[in-house]
């Protein structure tokens, strides 16, 4: 299964970030691209530890089993999957510097050993290993790439 530690995977989803424009349209969802961009480089922020975002209710009830079911194969995650409130992007600004941004988020998780993750908390799968971050970290990039026709 594909995973954001393996560097080759890194080089290719900063390929297809590369390709989104500011007037590109989603294939589905609300989100423009600057959006889905922000979305994007919040997600990762938490992912790579350095922000963390309050944990949900509905996560403690179904979120290790929504977790399970996410990571058993290669599908991808099911369009117009639900948010966590604090990474709806309401704003607009500027899709190359987020693209940028973005992308230097992606290269830190080369910096990331399988014990960074010890204790890490997911606002809804709850505890995640490294294995877990990085398979859920491809998934989630993809879907959003998808989502833009990428």
């Amino acid at each position: 299964m594909n995973n954001i530690f393996d560097p080759h995977i890194r080089i290719e989803l900063s390929k297809r970030i590369s390709q989104i424009q500011p007037n590109s349209q989603a294939e589905w969802g609300k989100m423009n691209s600057f959006q889905m961009l922000r979305h994007c480089t919040e997600n990762e922020r938490m992912l790579l530890r350095e922000k963390r975002f309050r944990r949900l209710f509905i996560g403690r009830l179904f979120g290790k089993l929504a977790l399970k079911s996410n990571l058993k194969d290669e599908s991808p995650l099911g369009k117009n999957s639900p948010t966590h409130p604090d990474l709806v992007i309401k704003e607009q600004g500027d899709v190359e510097k987020e693209k940028i941004r973005w992308m230097n988020l992606l290269e830190q998780y080369a910096t990331k050993s399988r014990d960074s993750y010890e204790g890490f908390i997911h606002p809804f799968f709850g505890k995640m290993n490294h294995d877990q971050v990085g398979k859920f970290a491809y998934k989630h990039i993809d879907h959003h790439l998808r989502q833009f026709g990428v």
